[in-house]
């Protein structure tokens, strides 16, 4: 196995062209990348992009630290996907923190913050169990579509 010098820094998170990006290492020693699929909502090994996001920084593609990813990923998820369920219950919830703070004309209050933070730390915690046991050959728990078009998977 080769000794990748980026192995402590595994995994990184990006923001890449308004879609989020994980950097992680292979068995190999190699390296690999995962981006969100709005189509989809999952987020789906894609190396093509891993020396870009490492090498070419600027407007459209920025480090995140893993809790701004995990809130991007939620953020888009939420607008980019409709349906019924656990999931979609907390971004009404998440809507409903934003709401209120523009109706009041100010900014969120810290502990709103606190709120948002984990409910975004929650839905993408439910998305992974989800896709988890869609792979296993379950059934799907809950229905959604994408505002983007057709959500259609093959099973995992």
């Amino acid at each position: 196995m080769s000794e990748n010098p980026l192995a402590d820094e595994l995994p990184m998170f990006f923001r890449y062209y308004g879609l989020t990006y994980r950097v992680d290492g292979t068995p190999e020693g190699g390296l690999t990348g995962h981006l969100l699929n709005l189509r989809t909502g999952r987020i789906d090994e894609d190396a093509s992009h891993v020396h870009e996001v490492l090498f070419a920084m600027g407007e459209d593609i920025a480090v995140l630290d893993e809790a701004g990813y995990v809130e991007l990923t939620e953020i888009k998820r939420s607008r980019a996907l409709h349906g019924d369920g656990p999931i979609f219950a907390l971004y009404d919830t998440v809507q409903a923190v934003y709401d209120k703070a523009s109706e009041e004309s100010r900014r969120l209050a810290p502990e709103e913050h606190a709120l948002l933070r984990s409910l975004w730390t929650r839905t993408f915690g439910l998305w992974a169990q989800e896709f988890e046991r869609r792979d296993a050959g379950e059934p799907p728990s809950f229905e959604f579509g994408s505002l983007l078009g057709d959500t259609t998977e093959e099973p995992g």
